[in-house]
């Protein structure tokens, strides 16, 4: 995942979220746009997952670091913790709490570790 330097992605931060069917359109967009591209520029690497349902949309990012402490730096001291988007609360069915941070044990993209 790294952006053409040397620096390994060891971290992935996975933030989920859901929304109503009538929304999901607008808040890809809103999304991609005021969440995803901007975490982009800081961290390895970003995806953005959408997944429609019957009855609601759920949408999922995954941010790659280097370290828990790089992650941090554009997280804050506690990168679990949610920074909702402004306008989170109009479109989310509900708030998430936190983040799930993993430890990426292989990737295939750059070899084992």
């Amino acid at each position: 995942m790294a952006d053409n330097d040397d620096r390994i992605a060891r971290i992935a931060r996975i933030w989920r979220g859901r929304t109503v069917p009538e929304k999901a359109d607008a808040y890809a967009e809103y999304l991609l746009e005021v969440g995803v591209r901007p975490l982009a520029k800081k961290a390895l690497g970003a995806q953005m997952f959408r997944e429609n349902r019957e009855t609601e949309s759920e949408f999922v990012t995954i941010s790659y670091w280097e370290s828990v402490e790089a992650m941090s730096r554009f997280a804050g001291p506690d990168p679990r913790r949610i920074h909702h988007l402004e306008r989170d609360a109009e479109f989310l069915i509900e708030l998430p709490e936190t983040v799930q941070v993993l430890q990426i044990v292989l990737d295939r993209s750059s070899g084992e570790r």
